[in-house]
């Protein structure tokens, strides 16, 4: 019984480690990551929504970021956005 825990335990931590290395060497063909933030909000003072977004690829890298705000006073926002891109011939 100890022998078989000790089996269970030793594959239990090597298992992540085994697939992380293998999504590591995949991810070298076609390198991406992308990040996601949003949120919005609709009460008696008002309505708005706002987001932020940041992304790498094998093409090249982008983040941008933006709030829009409705209430009594009118419609008001903001929007930054920049990024550069590569060939990969």
């Amino acid at each position: 019984m100890r022998a078989f825990k000790r089996v269970l335990t030793v594959a239990a931590l090597t298992a992540p480690l085994v697939m992380g290395c293998a999504g590591l060497a995949s991810a070298q063909e076609g390198l991406s990551a992308d990040y996601g933030k949003g949120a919005f909000v609709a009460n008696q003072n008002g309505a708005g929504v706002g987001a932020l977004e940041s992304s790498v690829s094998p093409d090249g890298i982008a983040h941008a970021e933006f709030f829009i705000w409705a209430d009594e006073n009118g419609v008001s926002g903001s929007f930054v956005g920049s990024g550069a891109s590569w060939n990969n011939d």
